[in-house]
């Protein structure tokens, strides 16, 4: 695993969800952002846990699974490597979590939390802008591959 300075390093040169940030902006987001290392096996959070924050994936693999409506089974619905967002709807919005999600190899995460969230569009509106735009990036490209998969089992 990489030492947290070098996966805070690593955002402005590898993580498409800070695309729409400049040199300034990394700056002043980079301190409301926590590093997270997470070994193989760990578990991230689980299925209806509360929400607050949104995780960056820099290195590694998740998967994420799905409770079944039979007991004690559940689905894998992806798994996921570095440049995926996890748990977006964290900082929007008071949900529970809708998925497990667990590191399936050692795993360095970005975590930015709801209030630091809050505080960085009020305080740098143009910040939290662009920020969201590579949230909705790395989701909207996320969704389209499920959706390739869903069409090719038809």
């Amino acid at each position: 695993m990489k030492t947290p300075d070098a996966v805070c390093r690593q955002i402005k040169e590898e993580m498409r969800y800070f695309r729409y940030l400049d040199k300034d902006a990394i700056e002043i987001l980079k301190p409301r952002l926590t590093c997270l290392q997470v070994p193989a096996g760990g578990i991230l959070w689980s299925e209806d846990d509360p929400g607050d924050s949104v995780v960056f994936v820099a290195s590694g693999r998740i998967e994420e699974k799905k409770n079944t409506e039979f007991e004690g089974k559940q689905v894998v619905v992806g798994v996921y490597g570095p440049g995926t967002v996890l748990g977006e709807f964290g900082i929007l919005e008071d949900h529970p979590r809708a998925f497990t999600v667990l590191a399936l190899e050692d795993t360095d995460l970005l975590v930015l939390g709801r209030e630091e969230f809050d505080r960085l569009l009020e305080d740098h509106p143009a910040v939290g802008v662009g920020l969201l735009k590579g949230i909705l990036l790395a989701t909207t490209i996320r969704l389209e591959k499920s959706y390739d998969r869903l069409a090719s089992i038809f």
